[in-house]
């Protein structure tokens, strides 16, 4: 799935490392699920279940999971998942969108809004903090794959709107109507992703010092523990990085 400075690469302990990898696989898995169940089983006619495929296929999950997870689609028929945003405002004012894959919208409204609560936060209306963001595609690749002038040069002739050179990543950013037509120029060039998609990209970053950011990321972090939760978006800008998008699935 996209990552624009993934919470992934925060995480540096490998039982955290494990768990959190556990925790990709089944939230991508579900995707692909409710992908393949409300379109094609074939991936190639269906652009939702491509790009959970492709996405899985980025996080490097084993392709027996991505077959069990189409299969899946076919065993419970009565099974029906939505998709929900849920926005607001967590500790020091931070704007946080949260997106949701959830077969019970009450459980998942009230886990939110209790994390929220009791970090000092508050789960807003529709469009509270949206308008502090815009969507675009986001594609991740790896320094050591490419220089920084040729990423740059090539992500302006397949037509991206800027390139930037992050920690170990080049980030291409795309019109979100642009997206795929500009990934598969790119993917001509590059065969491996460390991750792209469509993701909330914040117009202004907060910059805390350090004991606050810390309170914020232990929020953030409670978010993506809820198994309904596939991705949380914060306008929180850590260690010259432009965005915060904690990648849950």
């Amino acid at each position: 799935m996209a990552g624009h400075s993934h919470w992934a690469g925060i995480k540096h302990k490998k039982s955290k490392a494990d768990k959190l990898r556990s925790k990709i696989f089944s939230k991508l898995s579900k995707e692909i699920t409710v992908a393949a169940k409300l379109g094609s089983k074939d991936s190639d006619m269906n652009p939702r279940l491509r790009s959970a495929i492709e996405s899985a296929k980025e996080a490097n999950m084993p392709k027996e999971n991505i077959e069990r997870a189409v299969k899946k689609s076919e065993m419970n028929p009565n099974l029906n998942y939505n998709n929900i945003i849920y926005e607001g405002f967590g500790p020091e004012k931070i704007a946080v969108i949260v997106e949701a894959l959830t077969d019970n919208k009450n459980r998942t409204a009230s886990n939110i809004r209790t994390i929220f609560q009791k970090n000092g936060g508050n789960l807003g209306e529709s469009g509270v903090a949206t308008h502090q963001f815009k969507q675009v595609g986001i594609i991740k690749i790896e320094k050591n794959l490419i220089s920084e002038n040729d990423i740059l040069e090539l992500a302006i002739n397949c037509g991206a709107d800027d390139c930037l050179s992050v920690g170990d990543y080049h980030e291409v950013i795309t019109e979100k109507d642009n997206f795929y037509k500009v990934k598969i120029e790119i993917g001509k060039k590059i065969k491996k992703f460390v991750s792209s998609g469509i993701e909330w990209l914040p117009m202004n970053k907060i910059v805390l010092d350090k004991e606050k950011t810390k309170s914020v990321l232990s929020f953030l972090e409670a978010l993506e523990e809820d198994d309904d939760v596939q991705y949380v978006y914060a306008n929180l800008e850590i260690d010259n990085i432009s965005s915060l998008k904690v990648l849950t699935t």
